[in-house]
C-alpha cells in the first residue's frame, strides 16, 4: 500500500496536540473519528493529558505503541515542524498539519514551510493550511471542519478534491442536504508536498470514485496534472474543475489565500479543454455536474425530450436547452400515438416539446408510461422531467415511478424541482434522477455529459521533427524582416518584400514585386508601426518613393525615432485577416489563433493550445489540434464559405499553425515573443502568407 493509500485509509491515526474538549478545533477530530464509526486505532498526543474519553493520552511521539500510519498536527505553525520530524522518524506514512502561518503569510511563513518539508524527508504531507480529508467510503474522517457535526452523509461515487478547506466543508454540507453521494473529499490547501495531480491520479484508481470534483486555486505542476486528468479520462472518470481568479479581485484573493501565483485564466480554459476536463462556470455546478455524470450514463446527442404537467416551467428549461445548442424537437408519430395511447386527459398537449401531460403527476403509472415511451423513442438523446407542485403530497410514488424506468435505458434522465422542495429534489438523487432547483443547472448538467461523451484522450506519442538551425539570428528583438525570415525557416509562407532605405529603391523594389504595395518602417524597436504613420497601404512604383520620405518625417515626429530602413511588401489582398502568436505563462507556453488585423485586440476571437511541456524538440501541434483551433473561432464561418464566400485554404492554414508551433517547441524558453498579425489565409488553393510579424530571442 503507498502512502497516498495509507493517509485515505490509515489502520491507524495519531492526533498531537489533541484537546479533550470535543468544541474545541483540537479536540474534532478523535470525537469526529469516533462519531463517524472508524475502525482504526486512535492514538491522541498530548502531554498535558492522560486520557481523552475513554483514550489513553501519549506524552509524545515517541511513546505511541505502534507506528501511526497518519498523524495529524493540530500544534501551531512555529511547532508543527517538530511534530512532523518526529513523526517521520517513526516511520509514519503522510501527515496532515492544519496549522496556517506559512507562504499566505508572507517570507516568515515561507521560512516555516521551508522547515516543516525538510522535517517531513520522505515522509508524505498533506497541507499545510488544510482542513484535512473525509474518506465517506471507508468512513475514515481525518478533519476539524465543522461540518463533520452532521450524523449522516449519502456515500456515493463524486470524489472532491479542494485548495481549500473551508470549501470542501461547504461542498459537503451541501451534497448532504441535496442527497449527493461523495466518496472522498480532500483538502490539499498549500500543497507542500501532495497536491491536486497526486489525488486526481489516486481518485482515478479508485474504484469507489466515478466523477472526480475540483475546486482550483492554481496549477501548481502543469505537467503533472495534465498527465493525471488524461489518465482520468482514459479511466473513464470525468474531471469537473471550479476556478476561480477569473477577475482580478479574485486573482489577488487567491494569491493571497494560498501563497501562489494564479495563471491567466483563459490559459486554464487552454489547459482544461486539452485534458477533457469540464469547467464549472459556478460554484453549484462543481455539484451539479457530477451528479449528473456519477450516473454513469451517457449522451450520444443534443435531443432532449421535456416531459411537464406545468407549462411554464417547462417553457423555461426548453428556452435555456435551446440557448446551449440542444434541440428540443417535438415527438415522432410513433411516440405520439404511443402518449395518445395513455389517455392523458383533454389538457395533454402531444404534438410539441415540451410534452405536457397534465395528469401525469397525480398517477404514476401514466407518468412510467410517458416517460418508458419518451425514451424508447429514437427522436431524443435524454430526457428531463419536470417535477411540479403536485409531487408535493406523494414525491415516494413519482421518484418511484421513474426510478423503475430506469434499468431499460442508458439515456440521461434528469428531473427539474419548479417548486422549492429540496427534499424532493434530495429523494430523486438518492434514486439515481439528479434533480435540479434551476432550469440553467439542468442545462450545465447535460453540456458536461455531452462533452464527457465526446472527448477522446490524445494519444502520448508524437513524431519528432528535424531540428531546424537558428544560431544566425542574434539574441533580442528582431525586426519585422528579421522575424518572417525566422518564421519562414520553420515553414510559414511569407509576403514577398524586399528591404530599402532610400527612395529610389523603394521604386525599384515596387516594379520588381510588380502591382500595388505595402510600404513600412524597419524597425525592432516600434512594433506597432500603424500608431505613428509607420504604414502605408496601396502605393504604386510612382507613388512609394515620395511616400517613404513623408512617412520618415511623420514616424519621427510621433516616435522620436528616424527610421532609417523600410520594407517594400507585396500588398496581399482577398483573403481572412488572423493572428497567430505565441503566449507564455506559468501553466506553460500556448500558441494563440484568432482575428486578426488591427481589431484583433478590441474583438478578442481567440482560442489556444498549450503545447506539453515536453515538447522541445517535437513536433508542436497535431493538424487535428491546429484544425480544432481554427473551427472554434467566432469567426470560422468566414474560413469555411460564409454566405458564398470562397472557402478559405484552411489546410494551408493548419501547416502555418503546426510549422509556427514547432518553431515554439523547439526554441523553448529562447523564444521570449512570436506573433504574426495578420496572417492572410486565402482563397482555397492559395495558401496563407504571414504579411507582419514580430519575434523576440532570448
Amino acid at each position: 500500500m503507498d502512502a497516498i493509500s495509507r493517509l485515505l485509509q490509515p489502520r491507524s491515526v495519531a492526533i498531537i496536540g489533541a484537546s479533550a474538549d470535543p468544541t474545541k478545533t483540537a479536540g474534532r477530530p478523535v470525537a469526529y473519528l469516533r462519531k463517524h464509526g472508524y475502525a482504526g486505532q486512535i492514538l491522541p498526543v498530548n502531554p498535558r493529558a492522560d486520557l481523552i474519553g475513554e483514550l489513553t493520552c501519549y506524552p509524545d511521539i515517541a511513546s505511541l505503541p505502534v507506528v501511526p500510519d497518519v498523524g495529524i498536527v493540530l500544534l501551531g505553525a512555529e511547532r508543527a515542524h517538530l511534530a512532523v520530524r518526529d513523526l517521520a522518524a517513526r516511520g509514519t506514512a503522510a501527515a496532515i498539519v492544519l496549522a496556517s502561518g506559512y507562504t499566505e503569510t508572507g517570507e516568515d511563513g515561507a521560512r516555516r514551510q521551508r522547515q516543516l518539508i525538510e522535517a517531513a524527508g520522505s515522509m508524505r504531507l498533506l497541507g499545510p493550511n488544510t482542513i484535512g480529508l473525509v474518506n465517506l467510503t471507508d468512513k475514515i474522517v481525518l478533519s476539524a471542519t465543522g461540518a463533520l457535526e452532521m450524523d449522516h452523509f449519502p456515500v456515493g461515487g463524486i470524489g472532491v478534491v479542494s485548495q481549500s478547506g473551508g470549501i470542501l466543508g461547504s461542498l459537503l454540507s451541501r451534497a448532504s442536504a441535496r442527497g449527493i453521494g461523495l466518496s472522498k473529499l480532500i483538502s490539499t490547501s498549500n500543497e507542500v508536498d501532495l497536491e491536486l495531480a497526486d489525488f486526481i491520479d489516486h481518485l482515478a484508481d479508485d474504484e469507489a470514485t466515478k466523477v472526480i470534483a475540483l475546486y482550483v486555486e492554481t496549477v501548481r505542476n502543469p505537467a503533472k496534472f495534465r498527465a493525471a486528468c488524461l489518465k482520468a479520462a482514459r479511466m473513464g472518470k470525468p474531471v469537473v474543475a471550479f476556478k476561480i481568479g477569473r477577475s482580478e479581485a479574485g486573482a489577488a484573493a487567491a494569491v493571497s489565500h494560498t501563497g501562489a501565483m494564479a495563471g491567466a485564466d483563459r490559459m486554464y480554459d487552454a489547459l482544461f479543454r486539452q485534458t477533457g476536463v469540464i469547467r464549472a462556470q459556478t460554484f453549484s455546478d462543481l455539484l451539479d455536474i457530477p451528479v449528473a455524470l456519477a450516473t454513469g450514463r451517457k449522451l450520444r446527442g443534443n435531443r432532449v425530450a421535456i416531459l411537464t404537467s406545468t407549462g411554464g416551467a417547462g417553457t423555461l428549461v426548453s428556452d435555456d436547452l435551446g440557448l446551449h445548442g440542444f434541440e428540443t424537437p417535438a415527438p415522432d408519430a410513433a411516440t405520439a400515438d404511443a402518449l395518445r395511447a395513455l389517455h392523458t386527459g383533454s389538457e395533454a398537449v402531444l404534438d410539441r416539446n415540451p410534452i405536457d401531460v397534465t395528469l401525469a403527476g397525480l398517477r404514476p403509472d401514466l407518468l412510467r408510461s410517458a416517460i418508458t415511451a419518451l425514451l424508447a423513442s429514437p427522436n431524443y438523446d435524454a430526457l428531463t422531467i419536470i417535477v411540479g407542485s403536485s409531487s408535493l403530497a406523494q414525491p415516494e410514488l413519482m421518484a418511484g415511478a421513474i426510478q423503475d424506468c430506469l434499468p431499460h435505458t442508458d439515456k440521461p434522465v434528469l428531473a427539474y424541482i419548479s417548486p422549492h422542495a429540496p427534499e424532493v429534489g434530495a429523494l430523486l438523487t438518492q434514486r439515481g434522477v439528479p434533480a435540479f432547483a434551476a432550469a440553467e443547472s439542468c442545462t450545465a448538467a447535460l453540456g458536461a455529459m455531452l462533452h464527457a461523451s465526446r472527448f477522446v484522450a490524445p494519444s502520448d506519442a508524437q513524431p519528432v521533427s528535424p531540428v531546424i538551425a537558428v544560431d544566425d539570428f542574434a539574441p533580442g528583438s528582431l525586426d519585422e524582416a528579421q522575424a518572417k525570415r525566422l518564421f519562414a525557416r520553420f515553414g510559414v509562407p511569407c509576403a514577398g518584400e524586399v528591404i530599402v532605405d532610400t527612395p529610389a529603391d523603394a521604386q525599384a523594389a515596387a516594379r520588381q514585386l510588380g502591382g500595388r504595395v505595402v510600404l513600412k518602417i524597419l524597425s525592432s524597436q516600434i512594433t506597432h508601426k500603424s500608431d505613428v504613420g509607420g504604414v502605408a497601404v496601396g502605393l504604386t512604383a510612382e507613388t512609394v518613393g515620395a511616400r517613404l520620405s513623408a512617412m520618415a518625417d511623420e514616424v519621427e515626429t510621433k516616435a522620436g525615432i528616424r527610421p532609417e530602413r523600410f520594407l517594400v511588401q507585396e500588398m496581399v489582398g482577398g483573403g481572412t485577416e488572423l493572428i497567430l502568436g505565441l503566449h507564455r505563462d506559468p501553466l506553460g507556453t500556448a500558441i494563440l489563433l484568432g482575428m486578426g488585423g488591427v481589431t484583433a485586440e478590441l474583438f478578442k476571437d481567440t482560442t489556444m493550445r498549450l503545447l506539453p511541456a515536453e515538447s522541445t524538440g517535437l513536433s508542436g501541434l497535431s493538424r487535428a489540434e491546429a484544425l480544432g483551433m481554427a473551427q472554434e473561432l467566432k469567426t470560422w464561418p468566414l474560413l469555411d464559405g460564409f454566405r458564398g464566400r470562397p472557402k478559405a485554404d484552411v489546410e494551408a492554414l493548419v501547416d502555418a499553425i503546426v510549422a509556427f508551433s514547432r518553431m515554439a517547441a523547439q526554441l523553448g524558453d529562447r523564444l521570449v515573443e512570436a506573433e504574426i498579425n495578420p496572417v492572410f489565409v486565402l482563397p482555397q488553393g492559395q495558401g496563407v502568407r504571414a504579411a507582419d510579424g514580430v519575434a523576440m530571442l532570448a
